[in-house]
């Protein structure tokens, strides 16, 4: 038993899973009889290699992934991708479709319009400030892709299913949902995640590419920005994050050996957020903010009374060993990121909390 820890309803950094926490802390000193930190090894030597080589591996059979697709770690976040994606996707004067569904959508649509490419906003939910995901879209025949995000942290949103884009490959931002769920891949074209809400720490990104899409990578783009670097060398072209990658190795392990999958990742995850919802749904003190078909079972956001009640409600949470539950600075109001390392018992703790605190308010 580790004593101090919090519930921890942090969006990212997120939590990690206690097991991975502890064989983490168990191998630090001396990883796998190297004599050395896994921070300490270089990543030519056989341990990291053997770490890159089952963490792509794990990705591969979490997500039934063919050979096809490419497994890579890079760096710069989900951030660096809105720009990489358009750079290396969108061939000539091709249009290329977005759907804006909040703030990380916004950004990917600014990063490929700072590149002079020609960017299709072909549906947002900007109308009712971001609170549903839209349907019956009509998408561009021809277009290089489509751009979706899949999981919305500020807003509380989620695609669930995804469209069907026909020929179009889907390009999307796992971010925040990457292995909290199955789902049919064969439509993506490539897929990006920032490891540290859901697989790891902050400081990787997990990039899953279609070889027909490494194909269109053009010559004259910066070596460091193509996907064919670090397709052609391992994601090793320079020295990668690590310790990073190693832990999302560890978090990957966890999912398939003590969780037993997707499937089985995806009823807990439903079975959290049926919970948190049920009391935000039965007492008149909750008010959840995403529409109810699109809600989100990774971040779950909702407003009390007042903001006043808001802020009381976070410190309180916080005294009782709940973190993290403060909505983000650009809408206010509470959130409860319940990402697959943050287990029913947290949720429940939580839900306690919340019928304790309208009691006595």
């Amino acid at each position: 038993m580790i004593e101090n820890r919090v519930h921890n309803f942090n969006p990212g950094p997120a939590a990690l899973p206690l097991p991975v926490l502890a064989e983490i802390r168990d191998e630090f000193l001396n990883y796998k009889g190297s004599g050395m930190s896994i921070t300490e090894v270089s990543h030519r030597s056989k341990w990291f290699d053997e770490v890159i080589s089952d963490a792509k591996s794990r990705v591969k059979r979490l997500l039934k992934l063919n050979d096809d697709y490419h497994v890579l770690f890079l760096q710069g976040g989900a951030s660096m991708q809105f720009c990489m994606a358009p750079m290396n996707l969108i061939p000539g004067g091709q249009p290329a479709d977005y759907v804006n569904t909040g703030t990380w959508s916004t950004k990917a649509i600014k990063e490929a319009r700072i590149q002079g490419k020609k960017v299709n906003v072909v549906a947002s939910s900007e109308d009712k400030n971001f609170c549903y995901i839209p349907r019956d879209i009509s998408f561009t025949k021809g277009a290089a892709y489509v751009h979706l995000t899949s999981n919305n942290t500020i807003k509380g949103t989620q695609w669930a299913p995804f469209p069907d884009t026909g020929d179009v490959p889907i390009v999307c931002d796992m971010s925040s949902d990457i292995m909290s769920r199955p789902f049919d891949v064969a439509p993506f074209g490539l897929i990006y995640a920032g490891a540290q809400k859901n697989i790891g720490p902050a400081g990787v990104t997990l990039v899953i590419i279609r070889d027909d899409m490494v194909k269109r990578v053009p010559e004259n783009i910066p070596t460091m920005l193509k996907y064919s670097t670090f397709v052609s060398k391992n994601s090793m072209f320079n020295t990668p994050p690590c310790f990073a990658i190693y832990t999302c190795q560890v978090v990957l392990k966890w999912l398939e050996e003590t969780i037993g999958g997707l499937e089985n990742m995806e009823k807990i995850n439903r079975e959290k957020g049926s919970i948190l919802y049920d009391v935000i749904d039965n007492n008149d003190f909750y008010q959840g903010t995403a529409e109810m078909d699109s809600r989100s079972f990774m971040n779950v956001t909702f407003r009390l009374p007042s903001e006043e009640l808001e802020k009381e409600f976070v410190a309180e949470a916080l005294g009782n060993g709940l973190g993290g539950l403060k909505g983000h600075r650009s809408v206010g109001g509470c959130r409860a990121s319940i990402y697959n390392a943050t287990g029913i018992d947290a949720v429940q703790t939580l839900v306690d909390f919340m019928k304790e605190f309208a009691r006595k308010k």
